[in-house]
C-alpha cells in the first residue's frame, strides 16, 4: 500500500503589520540550475545543406549565422563540374551570443544533382548520416561515456530549383531516401527569381507532391496552450507558409535610407529580412530562435531511435542464427499447441490439484486428535 503525503514547507516572512507563513521548497529554482549548467556546457547544432550548386546554399548559409564559412572555397569550371562526384564537406565554427556558446557545425555537399546521371546520388549523403548514427551508437554503447560528441545531422535543408514547375524526380527520390533518416525542411532556392503569384503556385504545387509521393517533412510541433496569443499566431503562419521562399546576401545595400542586407538590381532592391519579399526571417526564427530544441528531440527520439532499435534487432538475429549454427543440438522452432495438447495440458493439472486437495485433507485427519487431546487439558 502506497500513501501520497504532501510536505509543506513553512517560512516565516515578517512584514510590517503581519507575519506571513510563505509556503517554500526550493525546487523552483530547479530551472535556472538547469540554465546555468547548460550555458556552462555550450550547444551543438549540426545543419546540412542539400541541392545542385548555384542555389544560394553557401550564401544562405552565411546569412542565417552571420559569419563566413566559405572563405577559401574554389569555384569549378563547367569542366570540372561534369568530373566532379558527390563530396561531403564540414565546416565548425563556434559561435557566441549575449554569453551563450554554440558549436555549429555545417555539412555541405558539393557535386550533388550536377552531373548528367544523378542515379543514387544521394547515396554518399545517407551513408554519412548513418555512419554518425553508428558513432554514436558505438560510443554509447561503450566503457567512458562521459564526452560522447553528437556529430549526428539535426536538421537538412534541401534547396529546391525555382526554375521547374514542382519537384522534379531527383528531388523526391533524395527526400524519400532521408525523411526517415533526418528532419527534412524543403526551401524554395532563390525567390527574387519569382513574382509573388508564381511563388503561391510553386508552394502549392510543391506541398500537393509531398503529399501524394509520401515524403514525411519535418513537421512542426503543435502550440501549448499556455502559448500567448503572438507566439501561436506566429506558428500558424509558419506553416502555412512552407515550404519557405529564401534568399541570402552577404551584401549591405541602402534602401529608404537605411543600409540593409540585400541585392541590388536594375529594378529595385531585394530585401533579404524584408518577410514581403521572402521568408527568411521565418525560417531563421524557425531554426534557431524557437525549434531547433525541437529538432534536437526529434533527432534523438525519433531518428537515432529507429537506428538504434534496427541495428539490435540485427544483432539479435544474428546472434540467433550463429548460436543455431554452432549448436551440436538443433534448435527446432517452438509449434503452437492444437487442441489435443491443451486438453492433457487440463487434465494433468486437474490431477495436481486433486492430489493437492487429499494431501491437505491427510494432514488435516492427523493433526485433528492432538488438537482435541490440547483442548481437552
Amino acid at each position: 500500500m502506497t500513501t501520497n503525503i504532501r510536505y509543506k514547507s513553512r517560512i516565516p516572512i515578517k512584514s510590517d503589520e503581519t507575519t506571513e507563513e510563505k509556503q517554500y521548497v526550493g525546487f523552483a529554482t530547479l530551472p535556472n540550475q538547469v540554465h546555468r549548467k547548460s550555458v556552462k556546457k555550450g550547444f551543438d547544432f549540426t545543419l546540412m545543406v542539400a541541392g545542385e550548386s548555384g542555389m544560394g546554399k553557401s550564401t544562405l548559409v552565411n546569412s542565417l549565422f552571420l559569419t563566413d564559412l566559405y572563405k577559401d572555397r574554389k569555384l569549378l569550371n563547367a569542366e570540372e563540374r561534369i568530373n566532379q562526384t558527390v563530396e561531403i564537406i564540414k565546416h565548425t565554427v563556434d559561435i557566441e551570443e549575449k554569453g551563450v556558446k554554440l558549436k555549429l557545425t555545417i555539412v555541405d555537399t558539393p557535386g550533388f544533382g550536377d552531373a548528367v546521371n544523378n542515379n543514387e546520388c544521394w547515396k554518399p549523403i545517407t551513408d554519412y548520416i548513418d555512419q554518425q548514427f553508428e558513432q554514436y551508437f558505438r560510443d554509447e554503447s561503450g566503457l567512458n561515456r562521459k564526452n560522447i560528441q553528437d556529430n549526428r545531422v539535426h536538421c537538412c535543408l534541401y534547396f529546391i530549383p525555382p526554375f521547374g514547375h514542382g519537384l522534379r524526380p531527383v528531388d523526391v527520390e533524395f527526400m524519400k531516401a532521408l525523411h526517415e533518416k533526418v528532419n527534412v525542411v524543403p526551401l524554395i532556392a532563390k525567390a527574387d527569381c519569382l513574382t509573388p503569384n508564381e511563388i503561391k503556385k510553386l508552394k502549392d504545387r510543391v506541398r500537393e507532391e509531398i503529399e501524394r509521393f509520401g515524403i514525411k517533412v519535418y513537421q512542426f510541433p503543435e502550440c501549448d496552450s499556455d502559448e500567448d496569443e503572438e507566439f501561436k499566431q506566429l506558428d500558424k503562419e509558419l506553416k502555412e507558409c512552407c515550404p519557405l521562399a529564401v534568399i541570402g546576401s552577404n551584401t549591405v545595400v541602402e534602401a529608404r535610407g537605411q543600409r540593409v542586407r540585400g541585392r541590388l538590381y536594375p529594378w529595385g532592391i531585394v530585401e533579404v529580412e524584408n518577410q514581403s519579399h521572402c521568408d527568411f526571417v521565418k525560417l531563421r526564427n524557425m531554426l534557431i530562435r524557437s525549434h531547433m530544441h525541437d529538432l534536437k528531440d526529434v533527432t534523438c527520439d525519433v531518428h537515432y531511435e529507429n537506428y538504434r532499435a534496427q541495428c539490435i534487432q540485427d544483432m539479435t538475429s544474428k546472434l540467433t542464427h550463429d548460436n543455431r549454427m554452432e549448436s551440436p543440438i538443433p534448435i527446432l522452432p517452438l509449434s503452437t499447441p492444437d487442441v489435443e495438447t491443451d486438453r492433457l495440458i487440463k487434465m494433468k493439472d486437474e490431477e495436481v490439484n486433486c492430489y493437492v486437495i487429499m494431501e491437505i485433507l491427510e494432514r488435516t485427519k492427523m493433526a485433528l486428535p492432538l488438537v482435541l487431546s490440547l483442548y481437552l487439558l
